[in-house]
């Protein structure tokens, strides 16, 4: 895999990561996602990339 592509997904991880932990549970809840989903939705996120 091209070093790009990989440094691309890190950071697009990183930023999903830092959004939704910034949301509050309400808002969360209210994208049907909980805290604990938070690292696997932006892996799959990073995946798609």
């Amino acid at each position: 895999m091209d070093i790009r592509k990989t440094f691309k997904k890190w950071a697009a991880y990183q930023q999903t990561v830092r959004e939704l932990t910034a949301l509050d549970n309400r808002q969360l809840n209210d994208l049907g996602i909980s805290r604990t989903d938070i690292t696997r939705v932006a892996r799959d996120h990073a995946s798609t990339l």
